[in-house]
């Protein structure tokens, strides 16, 4: 057996993360999970196999933790560009650039991500505050200790369901695996580790702040669509109203006249592209924010 081959199961785990320690968290906790699931298994079917002799077979057939670790960044890579959408051409002018902005699909994956933010912001802040709440409530009871444990649970499952829309509509690479089990330790020592663990708290604090962000990324890509779309469509509707097919003169009030109709054409068209760019822009922030937050990136 190599000098180097690892003896345990945590211990061939800490290889793989160090193999890894360049590469993407979000690549890191997915193939720390799998690796662990996978060694773990084949030692319950290998009762009879001590966790070293397992190690050193399965080296020759999963592949020690640098194999295991080039397979996964080699797979990334494939796995990327087969998704990836192929880009438009990049436009060559500075005016292209600013009307390049509708051909680009992220900009319209980001501006459902920022209407659907509003349902996902109140949806995690009820569940982190109801959660935290009856956590202290029922602290000085017995059921609180379960409680808090199936609490902090379902934050890390909807930590990793917001990780795929995240990934899915803003192209930010999350984690697709939770973080891995850590099965080898003591429950008590692996019930302690989800507390001290920094991102059981910042994935409160990132559903805490969903809702501000959310009524703010809503209100802004409702109102902003709104009236730019208004404006657009006003020369259009006031052509209508003076060919008498339409009476919007006696259902609203506007300040649009036939002659002001064109200006506020041209200015509902800038407004609009200007908010693409914005909605784009927010996306991007978004996808560092939820990554900062919501991947582990400690190496130990």
């Amino acid at each position: 057996m190599a000098a180097n081959t690892p003896k345990t199961i945590p211990e061939y785990l800490d290889q793989l993360r160090a193999a890894l320690r360049d590469a993407d968290p979000a690549l890191v906790q997915d193939a720390l999970y799998d690796a662990e699931e996978y060694l773990r298994s084949e030692l319950a079917e290998h009762p009879d196999k001590s966790e070293a002799q397992m190690l050193a077979e399965i080296a020759g057939s999963y592949g020690a933790p640098e194999e295991v670790a080039e397979i996964y960044r080699d797979t990334e890579v494939k796995v990327n560009r087969a998704l990836r959408t192929p880009p438009p051409p990049p436009p060559r002018t500075a005016l292209g650039r600013f009307f390049g902005v509708a051909l680009d699909p992220r900009t319209y994956t980001a501006l459902i991500y920022m209407l659907l933010s509003l349902a996902t912001g109140i949806l995690y802040f009820t569940t982190v505050v109801t959660g935290l709440s009856l956590s202290l409530g029922l602290s000085i009871l017995i059921v609180g200790i379960p409680f808090v444990i199936l609490f902090v649970g379902i934050t890390r499952l909807l930590s990793l369901a917001e990780g795929r829309i995240v990934e899915a509509l803003l192209g930010q690479r999350m984690p697709r695996r939770p973080l891995y089990a850590q099965r080898g330790k003591p429950l008590l020592a692996r019930i302690g580790t989800m507390f001290t663990d920094p991102r059981t708290w910042s994935t409160m604090l990132y559903m805490l702040l969903m809702l501000p962000l959310g009524i703010a990324y809503f209100t802004f890509a409702v109102t902003s669509l709104s009236v730019s779309l208004s404006l657009i469509a006003a020369p259009v509707l006031i052509a209508l109203a003076e060919l008498g097919w339409i009476d919007m003169y006696a259902k609203v009030h506007i300040d649009i006249t036939p002659l002001s109709a064109p200006l506020a054409f041209v200015f509902g068209v800038l407004l609009l592209f200007v908010s693409l760019h914005i909605v784009r822009g927010v996306g991007r922030v978004h996808a560092e924010i939820a990554k900062g937050l919501l991947v582990k990136t400690a190496q130990h």
